[in-house]
């Protein structure tokens, strides 16, 4: 009964790692790509599923619901960017000022509220938990499936074009993109721009599919995203080489991670601990890279090389 309980659990968790999995996509992109600290995604998930639930209420299409949460994360980039570049604050701090000014916006876009349903019964919804177990084109896990693929088919052709280009070098070398005539301070805000513009995306998605917005849902969304990033570099980043790949992996490492606290769940951990829980998935997966330098050390030192 126990593991038959489990397994019905099971889409929703790959359903709800989708969902994270492009939120950290987001993440990858300041984390790995400008090597930059960003915390603001904290603040612009929530952006993005307040905006997309006060639109939905309001009658507008779920696509363009989408597309403007997509902009409503940009500008919290935005924001973020010119207090980095602009004002010469550390990119870390920036976010957190971000950060913090984004819950009360985020409430004001809820009307003054914490939360609001926007249910399936009521609106007609790109994803729903309702459907992760139904064989129909209306389940959740097709419809991120193809977002997904779609992002990242994206992400790959930007970043190869020559301005995608130029923003990786920034964040790879800054002082040889300076001597390379790349604007560095424009091109750091351009990436957090993206950054949170997906995060944002991915918030709508995730109102979406729990049937309601809240102004705390983004609280710690910044852990789950580099859970989803440290495990798919540590899972995948010896056969992962290609860059659209390395999306792909960041993206399962999110499905891993909800699959892993499922499990946990399953085995009688109490809800109150699943934020002690993601420290220590993230720190144990930080720490494997480094774990794996002392041993080889350790082993060249004894074969004397």
């Amino acid at each position: 009964m126990e593991l038959i309980k489990l397994i019905n659990a099971l889409p929703g968790a790959v359903a709800q790692g989708l969902i994270w999995g492009i939120m950290a996509i987001g993440v990858y992109i300041t984390y790995r790509i400008l090597d930059v600290a960003d915390l603001t995604v904290d603040g612009s998930i929530g952006t993005g599923g307040a905006v997309a639930a006060v639109m939905i209420t309001s009658g507008c299409n779920v696509w363009l619901s989408l597309a403007v949460a997509f902009l409503a994360g940009m500008l919290a980039g935005l924001v973020t960017g010119l207090f980095h570049t602009g004002m010469g604050i550390p990119a870390i701090l920036s976010g957190i000022l971000t950060q913090l000014g984004l819950y009360s916006i985020n409430l004001r876009i809820l009307g003054n509220k914490a939360n609001m349903a926007i249910s399936v019964n009521n609106f007609k919804l790109i994803v729903s938990a309702r459907n992760a177990r139904q064989m129909s084109v209306e389940n959740p896990i097709i419809t991120l499936t193809i977002l997904t693929v779609i992002l990242i088919a994206v992400m790959y052709w930007f970043f190869g074009t020559e301005y995608g280009c130029s923003l990786r070098a920034t964040g790879a070398n800054p002082n040889m993109a300076r001597a390379q005539g790349i604007n560095t301070e424009r091109g750091k805000v351009v990436g957090l721009m993206l950054s949170n513009g997906i995060v944002a995306l991915a918030g709508a998605l995730l109102s979406q599919y729990q049937g309601f917005a809240d102004v705390g849902m983004g609280r710690g969304a910044i852990v789950i995203g580099l859970a989803a990033v440290i495990i798919g570099e540590v899972v995948f980043g010896k056969v992962f080489r290609n860059f659209a790949l390395k999306l792909l992996a960041v993206s399962v490492g999110a499905i891993i991670y909800y699959l892993v606290i499922q499990v946990v769940l399953w085995l009688g951990l109490n809800t109150n601990d699943l934020k002690l829980l993601t420290a220590l998935v993230v720190g144990i997966f930080l720490a494997i890279p480094y774990w794996r330098g002392q041993l080889r050390t350790r082993m060249r030192s004894r074969k004397g090389v």
